[in-house]
Formats: C-alpha cells, sequence, structure tokens
C-alpha cells in the first residue's frame, strides 16, 4: 500500500491565528470570564483543548451568533474565525463585555468588499452554506440588499431588476461548484460584477486533491461541522475516487479495510488539529508495514 500525504492540509493561517487570539486572550484576562460566541473554529477537538484555557464555547443549533450573545453576561466575548457582523458587536458592548475579534482575515476581506459596493447602492448576491455563521454575518449587514444563494434553485428564481449588481461567496465554498454557480448568474444577469472570495487556503486545498492521479481511497480527516472538509471530501467524489471517507479521527477507520487499497491520499480540512492527521497517517503507515496500528496511534503527541 502506498501512502500519498496531501500537501497543503489542516490548520490554515486564519484558524492559526483565532487559537493563538484566545489563548492570549485568556493570559491578557486571568480574572474574567471568556466566552467564545459560537465555535471557534469547526472543531470539536480545538474546543475541548480550549477549555484547558479557561476558555468556555456557546453553541445552539439554530441560533445565530446575535441570539447567543444573551446567554453571556459577563467578562469577555470572543468572536469567531468565521467573522462576525456590527450589529452582534454593538450589542455586546452596550452589555458591557469585552470584545476580541479572531475573525479570519480573508473573511474581514470579503465583508470589506461588500461594503464598498453596498455603499455604491448595488444589490449583492451571496453564494453560501445555509446556516454558517460566516454566511450569518454577511447577510446581516444588510438584510435587504444581501439577497443570499444556497443553490441553482435559489439562482433560478432570482427576478431582479437592479442593474448594478454585485455577486461574491462564502470563503469555503466548492471551487468545481462555485464556478457552476457564478457562471449561471452571470449568464442570467450579465452586467453583474462576479468577484470569486475562495480563500487560498480553501483553493490549494482542493487543487491538491483535484491533481491526485490514480488513487483507490481518500481519507477526509475533519469535523462533520466543518463545510470546508465536507468540500474537500466531495472534491474527491466529483474526481471520481471511488472510495472517499470523510472522518473525524483515526477511530472512524478501525472497522475499514484500507489495507486492501493500492493507494491511499489523506488531507485535512483547514481547522483539523495536526495530531489527528498524524495519528491517521500513523495508522496507515503500521497497517503497510505490518506493525501494531494501535501502538503507532498511541504514539503520536497529542497537542494543539
Amino acid at each position: 500500500m502506498e501512502i500519498i500525504t496531501v500537501n497543503p492540509r489542516g490548520f490554515c493561517k486564519g484558524v492559526v491565528k483565532a487559537i493563538m487570539i484566545a489563548k492570549e486572550t485568556a493570559k491578557q484576562y486571568p480574572d474574567q470570564k471568556i466566552t467564545i460566541l459560537g465555535e471557534l473554529v469547526h472543531n470539536r477537538y480545538v474546543v475541548n483543548a480550549l477549555k484547558d484555557y479557561r476558555v468556555d464555547t456557546i453553541e445552539s443549533k439554530g441560533q445565530t451568533r446575535f441570539d447567543l450573545l444573551d446567554q453571556v453576561n459577563e467578562g469577555v466575548v470572543i468572536f469567531s474565525a468565521h467573522g462576525i457582523s456590527a450589529n452582534v458587536i454593538e450589542k455586546a458592548k452596550q452589555k458591557g463585555l469585552i470584545t476580541v475579534d479572531a475573525s479570519c482575515e480573508d473573511v474581514i476581506s470579503t465583508q470589506n468588499l461588500i461594503q464598498t459596493y453596498l455603499n455604491q447602492d448595488y444589490t449583492i448576491l451571496y453564494i453560501g452554506q445555509e446556516n454558517h455563521p460566516e454566511a450569518e454575518a454577511i447577510c446581516d449587514i444588510d438584510r435587504e440588499r444581501v439577497i443570499f444563494i444556497k443553490d441553482f434553485n435559489a439562482i433560478n428564481a432570482l427576478n431582479i431588476q437592479a442593474e448594478r449588481i454585485f455577486v461574491t461567496n462564502q470563503t469555503t465554498m466548492s471551487i468545481l461548484e462555485i464556478k457552476d454557480m457564478l457562471d449561471a448568474i452571470k449568464q442570467k444577469y450579465p452586467q453583474a460584477i462576479i468577484s470569486d472570495e475562495i480563500c487560498n487556503a480553501t483553493r490549494t486545498r482542493q487543487e491538491a486533491i483535484l491533481k491526485l492521479e490514480d488513487i483507490d481511497c481518500l481519507i477526509v480527516i475533519g469535523d462533520p461541522q466543518s463545510n470546508n472538509t465536507k468540500m474537500l471530501a466531495r472534491i474527491g467524489s466529483n474526481k471520481g475516487i471511488k472510495y472517499v471517507y470523510q472522518i473525524e479521527n483515526v477511530t472512524a477507520l478501525y472497522d475499514k479495510n484500507i489495507g486492501q487499497y493500492n493507494r491511499v491520499a489523506i488531507t485535512a480540512g483547514a481547522s483539523t488539529p495536526s495530531y489527528l492527521v498524524n495519528q491517521v497517517i500513523a495508522y496507515c503507515n503500521a497497517l503497510r508495514d505490518n506493525l501494531d496500528p494501535m501502538e503507532a496511534v498511541n504514539s503520536v503527541k497529542i497537542f494543539l
């Protein structure tokens, strides 16, 4: 069995920055209660590890960041890497909370770009994943003039009379799907200005999968809630890789006969800790070399 470790993989710069900010905030405010509004990044192992730094997370499915803020009544509130709206920031300040923003720079760039076109009286079409916090923050900029697009049905249903239309997207979408959706909008509204805002970390990870050749099995490691992880798995399937396993950790492979494949590629989402990736690599290497896979997994150092 040949094992191909796909590069790049794992933590992106935005995730590294967010985790660093959370750790530094704990040091800066040793006597304050610290709460992250929603998961800092979409990985429960990161969320759990931050508890060791006195940093708690509040998350509730179906609740917006604005609503979640009702549960934070003291101390420091950290806004996640996915971006935050001005309405939530203002509400936090009105509650007397200390605010810390861990938003990814690429997300902030997209927010600023949209605001620039809103200031020029453009209607915004924003393509994203429904209920994703990044999309939530974007749409909250202007609920009337930012129109959310989740799929081709939403594109077909559009009936916009405005001449000025600006189109952009969530930073963690599939590079293949977003191209088709942007093309469909351009065909319907030729005057629209298009800006593909998929971030470099997402793009390079997806492109690395598209460059793979003769792969029997692709293992994608990441949290089930991580959109960029889901897109990596989808890209692999769309490429025609017959066996694609999207897993949260190495234990998901224990009932899979990974040793049957000739060429196995391993990658990970941008919010996946390195040790989770290393455990999968160690497990596959041990299978290949006829060693004890459990011993190999247990030898991997756990760290954040």
